[in-house]
């Protein structure tokens, strides 16, 4: 799977999905600091899946019908880095397929995928 990581992304996150053979570009690495337009702008030119914990790229989909291949909202608050990183890497391992065009959030509780045409 192609995604990008926003910069709020846990770097163990990062790092276990590129074990797992994912190509994963993050934001982190290349151009800290930019807004969430040109995040979503990146996702869109590699036509990778967005994964962040950035509640705001909901407005940017939905209310603003910015095109996006997908985005992954990743809510598990609390919970240590390498943790997340498991959950994460289950979680895309077992919907990876579903993650195509649609809104999905990572939470405690479960995987919830919304799909949709950007």
């Amino acid at each position: 799977m192609k995604l990008v990581a926003d910069e709020s992304v846990d770097r163990q996150i990062v790092d276990r999905l590129r074990q797992e053979g994912h190509t994963v570009w993050y934001v982190a690495e290349m151009d800290h600091g930019i807004d969430d337009e040109s995040v979503l702008g990146a996702a869109n030119s590699e036509e990778a899946i967005l994964l962040t914990t950035d509640k705001d790229f909901g407005e940017l989909v939905y209310r603003r019908r910015l095109v996006n291949p997908g985005v992954i909202l990743v809510r598990l608050a609390g919970v240590p880095a390498e943790a997340k990183a498991e959950v994460v890497a289950k979680a895309i391992k077992l919907h990876s397929a579903e993650f195509e065009h649609s809104f999905a959030v990572i939470s405690h509780a479960a995987v919830r995928i919304r799909h949709h045409k950007f």
